[in-house]
């Protein structure tokens, strides 16, 4: 997400950032620029005005150009007008209340309205420990009450069950009824949608909202319609008293223009922001961490947060523990595969890590539908258990099966052997300097640059970057010290 904006303002950055010294009308020149990106990100035009005016009044001050670091100085200025205008703090589902929270949804059709519903009842189950209830009011489009059954059995939330002939209001009077017998936590209410705002879909949605007095009136948009979301955004606001905004499909949308108007244009947060197909790909929208995003400083909390979902203790401290002997096989290897397809692939890693946001595009120009991973774990899948064990093993003829059963080349063999070998040598390296309890502490003790020059020289073309050249993302040779994943349940 934002792919486009970002490459942009990181170009403007990086030119203020080489220089010792900034005039008014170096300050003044890369704001322009800044407005033109904005706007070629689709970002609302009054948005965009009084973001810039007020980034440049602050940027063009006597702290900024006296500066040490001015380049730096303008760069944390813009950052902090971002998270401004995307809302300053996480906006959270108000859940303190008498159960059971009715949570009610409202957006066109098409927009994935029924699929968010789904997502957000999955994760308040799962995460926040909820007992939840859907209901789908929507009487309009065939099956969609079918469909918003078939989600629940998938995400395994209870479903209210499908009474034919029933009007929505009627649907919201049995759906409340049965979550209050029923000692839920969390009623969700799934309304109807239309393909485009009209008198008939606010009526019915002013009449389920009178019945059930939600807790919370929650928007779905998509994000990839731009300034259509908006302006859905603003006519639904009018209408019914919106509490916020889950924007879906976030990860496709390359521009950014319906998140960065959104709060500023409506008053409403965006709460959720949906970044995938899957029933777990919706995540709480976070202003400071999308504005470090956007401006190539990465988001090192969702990284931790996603190494604490995905990565399994037994199989960080199995791995650990052949570590400490300085032993690292193909099935080592496989496990940290695995481990980053689960975190969302190599893309996805690369834009949260401070510094690597162009490091993203070239991954995503690489590997954009993720088939790396899957390439390299096939390899490693058509070798038998011995080599595995023992790489040293294959030898021309047993590379060209494993080839063969992959459906890869030898060449593509090779280089995994080749990352595997590296990653092997570095364990080494890690043990010989008192193991990953010593390099922890030199970490923490300021001793990084030591310890990153015991490591080899050639450890950090650890995956091919593009043209299958060498000088990709670092191979993993284990999860870092201050990760504790969650037991496995």
């Amino acid at each position: 997400m934002f792919d486009t904006l970002s490459e942009r303002l990181s170009t403007v950055f990086d030119r203020l950032r080489g220089r010792g010294a900034l005039s008014e009308d170096d300050v003044r020149g890369a704001m322009r620029e800044v407005r033109i990106a904005l706007l070629e990100a689709d970002v609302a035009l009054p948005v965009v005005r009084e973001f810039v005016d007020r980034a440049t009044e602050h940027a063009v001050g006597q702290q900024v150009l006296r500066s040490v670091t001015p380049g730096q100085q303008v760069v944390k200025i813009v950052n902090d007008a971002l998270v401004e205008m995307l809302g300053a703090e996480e906006a959270d589902l108000a859940l303190d209340v008498t159960p059971p929270a009715i949570i009610m949804v409202v957006g066109l059709q098409g927009s994935g309205k029924t699929t968010s519903t789904a997502k957000l009842a999955k994760r308040l189950k799962g995460k926040e420990g909820k007992k939840v209830l859907m209901a789908s009011l929507d009487v309009q489009r065939p099956a969609a009450q079918e469909q918003l059954a078939v989600l629940g059995r998938q995400a395994d939330v209870a479903t209210l069950p499908i009474v034919p002939g029933q009007q929505p209001v009627d649907i919201t009077r049995r759906a409340m009824q049965a979550a209050r017998l029923q000692g839920y936590d969390v009623l969700m209410l799934d309304t109807a949608g239309r393909l485009s705002v009209d008198q008939a879909l606010m009526d019915e949605m002013k009449a389920v909202a009178a019945e059930a007095s939600p807790h919370e009136i929650l928007l779905v948009a998509d994000a990839m319609t731009g300034q259509d979301a908006v302006n859905t955004a603003r006519i639904f606001s009018e209408e019914v008293p919106l509490t916020g905004v889950v924007l879906t499909r976030m990860d496709g949308d390359a521009r950014g223009g319906a998140a960065l108007s959104m709060r500023a244009v409506t008053g409403r947060p965006i709460k959720f922001a949906g970044v995938g197909e899957g029933l777990d790909a919706i995540e709480p929208f976070s202003p400071s961490r999308v504005a470090g995003r956007i401006l190539g400083m990465g988001d090192i909390v969702s990284l931790v947060e996603k190494a604490q979902e995905n990565i399994q203790a037994e199989e960080a401290e199995a791995l650990a523990a052949k570590m400490a002997k300085g032993k690292f096989d193909l099935n080592d290897l496989r496990m940290q595969l695995q481990q980053m397809q689960r975190m969302g692939g190599l893309g996805a890693l690369a834009g949260m890590m401070p510094g690597m946001g162009k490091l993203k595009g070239q991954v995503d120009q690489v590997d954009g539908s993720g088939k790396l991973l899957n390439r390299m774990d096939a390899i490693v899948g058509s070798m038998t258990v011995k080599e595995r064990a023992k790489p040293e093993l294959l030898n021309a003829k047993r590379k060209i099966r494993v080839a063969k059963g992959s459906g890869t080349t030898v060449q593509e063999v090779n280089k995994l052997l080749k990352m595997h070998q590296e990653m092997a040598n570095a364990m080494k390296k890690i043990r010989k300097m008192g193991g990953l309890g010593k390099l922890a502490a030199m970490f923490g003790g300021g001793g990084m640059k030591d310890a990153m020059g015991a490591l080899p020289a050639d450890f950090a073309k650890g995956l091919p970057g593009p043209g299958g050249s060498g000088g990709g993302l670092p191979g993993l040779g284990g999860q870092p010290p201050f990760i504790k994943p969650k037991k496995r349940k």
